[in-house]
């Protein structure tokens, strides 16, 4: 998306949908104090060794010395309320740092949607949206949400873009926006999660406007906007 400012200037949206961009939106809608993104193992294990609840995985599983997983179901009132937590994840964390020169770093998914399309528009800014994919590869399910994303911002008015990827995200969001469930059968992090018996959060994290918090980066930490 494309406005007279420099990259240092924009606002970035990083979405993970599957799942850790979902996550983080349940983990401060449930009352989570800060959350620090981490995107190494080492840097995982140092803060749980410092007493900060870890919630980390690779790959899907587990890390042994971790708390908890990635699942937003994971983020519960009773485990996070008030706390800080360290969180490390296969592709979404480690991306959270890489953009943080920027204006503003905000985490964006389907469940505070409408709250973050609202703020972005007010803050008449550049924004670049960045997807974290899958090990550094393109993938469905960032892409539609980003898609999605892109659709409301450019019939808003306020924003144009030049952006070839943009309008691709927009023509896939137009493809699957009817059925996304069905159409998320095809991605392949549906499959992984499947073959794991992890893919019990699918529908949850393709559910519009389940808060209006909007977590963003700061000092290293995401915190509520």
């Amino acid at each position: 998306m494309y406005e007279a400012h420099s990259d240092t200037q924009a606002v970035v949206v990083i979405i993970d949908i599957l799942r850790a961009t979902s996550s983080i939106c349940t983990a401060f809608a449930n009352g989570v104090s800060e959350i620090i993104p981490v995107a190494t193992v080492e840097e995982a294990r140092a803060l749980k060794e410092k007493g900060y609840l870890l919630a980390a995985e690779r790959d899907g599983y587990l890390l042994d010395f971790a708390d908890f997983g990635n699942s937003p179901f994971n983020f519960t009132p009773e485990k996070v309320r008030g706390k800080t937590v360290a969180y490390s994840t296969t592709n979404g964390t480690g991306i959270m740092k890489m953009a943080s020169d920027c204006h503003a770093v905000v985490i964006g998914s389907y469940l505070n949607f409408s709250a973050l399309c609202s703020w972005l528009e007010q803050q008449q800014r550049k924004v670049i949206i960045i997807c974290a994919g899958w090990k550094k590869r393109f993938n469905l399910e960032d892409t539609l949400c980003a898609g999605a994303i892109a659709e409301r911002l450019l019939e808003g008015g306020r924003f144009t873009t030049a952006c070839d990827s943009v309008h691709a995200a927009v023509d896939l969001w137009h493809l699957a926006k009817d059925d996304i469930i069905g159409y998320i059968e095809k991605a392949a992090q549906r499959s992984r999660l499947r073959d794991k018996g992890l893919d019990d959060c699918i529908g949850y994290c393709h559910t519009f406007d389940v808060t209006a918090i909007i977590p963003v980066l700061r000092n290293e930490r995401l915190v509520t906007l």
